[in-house]
């Protein structure tokens, strides 16, 4: 992952967005990540008669390629879903940007290469009134850049911080450490297995 990107925003404007409205439970058959983001907020995009919603942020052409969504606060609550991330990388998106975001949803984000950014609540609602913006996310100095300059710190903990700067999951981590877990293990005393009475 770049440790610095530019993008647009598209804005859902609604409060506890949960992650069934993410990608709704009936999405959840496959473990194939490709294809997802076609089903991402499947009940919002369609009409109740079946027909696509034009009125959705994401069917707007000038959202295509948006690659962060700013949303209302407590965003990813509900059920815990790894589909949910899955879907919004598929989907094109590398940061969601709200004034809360649920922790299991922020920890599965996280692992997933997906950024939560978390700010004040006034500076999510400007967000939200300013649809289409062009926002600077540095991952490395952990900062939101607006149009005119200003830039807001967000929290994110070492670990995640270093694992989205090398481009790794948990797992890609620890097989970087391979070399020195060997070199580690080769300096431990070897013990013998004690003598058992027969």
């Amino acid at each position: 992952m770049n440790h610095r990107f530019a993008s647009t925003t598209v804005v859902l404007p609604q409060r506890n967005i949960d992650t069934d409205q993410i990608i709704p439970a009936r999405f959840l058959t496959t473990t194939e990540r490709r294809g997802l983001g076609r089903h991402a907020f499947a009940d919002w995009r369609t009409r109740a008669d079946g027909t696509p919603n034009p009125d959705f942020p994401f069917a707007d052409p000038a959202n295509a390629g948006a690659a962060i969504l700013v949303a209302g606060r407590n965003f990813g609550c509900g059920s815990s879903r790894e589909h949910a991330p899955w879907a919004l990388l598929d989907l094109g998106l590398r940061a969601v940007v709200s004034s809360e975001i649920a922790d299991i949803f922020r920890s599965n984000a996280l692992k997933n290469g997906l950024l939560p950014i978390v700010l004040d609540e006034a500076i999510v609602d400007e967000l939200l009134a300013r649809p289409g913006i062009e926002l600077v996310v540095d991952i490395a100095a952990r900062t939101l850049t607006l149009p005119d300059g200003r830039a807001f710190t967000f929290p994110l903990d070492a670990f995640a911080h270093t694992c989205l700067l090398e481009g790794v999951d948990t797992l890609g981590y620890l097989l970087r450490q391979d070399a020195a877990i060997s070199a580690w293990e080769s300096r431990l005393p070897v013990h013998e297995e004690p003598a058992h009475a027969c």
